[in-house]
């Protein structure tokens, strides 16, 4: 029988990640909106002790071994806590936790023993430790990473060129880099060879944040995700050693990546189950309190069959995460194919049908500053593009069910 009852340890996870974002993650993350655009400092000024006092926690080494320093936990433990950094802002949750807590993934399953001991146990260690992702490149379709088609002008432009028994890496990331501004190391995608395939050429390279030639633009502002940091990435002559490639020269990354890509989407998504979560807790309470015809408006049935409508997607989306999260705590390597874009494109389609009926039970104060419904909506609608579009994702489904039924 399959139980969905919560182990005393992940009750544990659960309590603390809630009691964290109610009384440091929600009052920092207002201060961020209330100053955006105003201000000279970026978010990051204002999460860096807030990402500190989270790895005091342990978020940052949950997934990371025991052996190297972390606490050895898995992927439902992350979602776990990730609903609830999520619930209380989607910023913070997604890019500074999320990204940070499930990138050390990579270097788990890709990395060799040396890269394992040296990278996991400094940022089991260390207390601000971000990493952030610089893949996606100007002009270059984020599908095109892992197009099958084998002609070599597909895929990314950023070269890394090998001599030395050093790797230079030359080209620039799209101004969705997820932290970068804030990351002490990134996890960046190059060619080694551009005359040959994508699917045969791409690498992934572990780059410190200090190393000569890595520039960071300036911040790109989205619609939404206020207190996050993205931005360009520029890597002019950046020379590596060998070791900081992860995969090895005869194992293009492409392979390796479906392998983490389940882990990275499990807490991206559980964040967006926050967010319907939240959604759903700010149109209840508004219509408990909202008087209309000389009663609460949740007793109008225009409304409460709304708020079912919330609290059903909310349970849904959950559903679908942790049986995501559950497939990649047993190694099923058919996770990614099915499972995570399922997981994470119903998760953000949650989010967006739960904002926007909290925006509608609202009413005129859903589009105004003083509630959150509206702030959530655009929070929500990041999701759609971010990790691989909505559409791309359903996309890369069907083709996988067509080649499992050999069509």
């Amino acid at each position: 029988m399959i139980g969905f009852g919560l182990t005393d340890e992940q009750r544990m996870y659960q309590e603390t990640a809630r009691a964290f974002a109610m009384n440091e993650v929600a009052p920092v993350a207002r201060v961020i909106r209330s100053a955006d655009g105003q201000a000279e400092e970026t978010p990051w000024h204002h999460c860096r002790e807030l990402y500190r006092k989270g790895c005091e926690l342990g978020f940052h080494r949950l997934l990371i071994p025991e052996a190297y320093g972390g606490l050895g936990g898995g992927a439902l433990d992350n979602a776990i806590i990730m609903e609830e950094l999520g619930a209380a802002d989607l910023g913070i949750a997604a890019s500074y936790f999320n990204v940070s807590t499930t990138a050390p993934v990579i270097i788990r399953m890709v990395g060799n023993d040396a890269q394992r001991e040296r990278w996991l146990s400094e940022i089991s260690a260390a207390d601000d430790y971000v990493l952030a992702s610089a893949s996606s490149e100007p002009n270059v379709a984020g599908a095109d990473t892992f197009n099958p088609v084998p002609d070599p002008r597909i895929g990314l432009r950023t070269q890394a060129r090998f001599e030395d028994a050093h790797y230079t890496l030359n080209g620039s990331k799209a101004g969705f880099a997820t932290n970068a501004g804030a990351a002490r190391a990134y996890f960046i995608m190059a060619r080694t060879d551009l005359e040959r395939p994508a699917a045969e050429s791409t690498a992934m390279f572990f780059v410190p944040a200090d190393t000569p030639g890595l520039t960071v633009g300036n911040k790109t502002h989205l619609i939404g995700w206020k207190t996050a940091m993205h931005a360009e990435v520029f890597l002019d002559a950046v020379r590596l050693p060998e070791e900081a490639r992860l995969g090895g020269a005869d194992q293009p990354f492409g392979m390796f990546f479906m392998q983490v890509i389940p882990w990275l989407a499990t807490g991206l998504a559980a964040c967006y189950v926050g967010l319907a979560r939240a959604a759903f807790d700010c149109a209840l309470a508004y219509s408990q309190e909202r008087i209309s015809w000389g009663k609460p408006i949740i007793n109008h049935q225009a409304v409460a069959m709304k708020l079912a409508e919330m609290m059903v997607d909310v349970e849904a989306a959950r559903l679908m995460v942790w049986k995501l999260a559950c497939a990649c705590d047993a190694g099923d390597t058919s996770a990614a194919l099915l499972q995570s874009p399922a997981a994470k494109t119903f998760a953000v389609d949650a989010a967006i049908r739960n904002a926007e009926r909290a925006v509608r039970i609202l009413g005129a104060y859903g589009v105004t500053e003083e509630y959150d419904a509206g702030r959530m909506l655009n929070d929500a609608w990041v999701g759609d593009a971010c990790d691989g579009t909505r559409d791309m994702l359903l996309l890369n489904m069907v083709a996988t069910m067509r080649f499992m039924k050999g069509i």
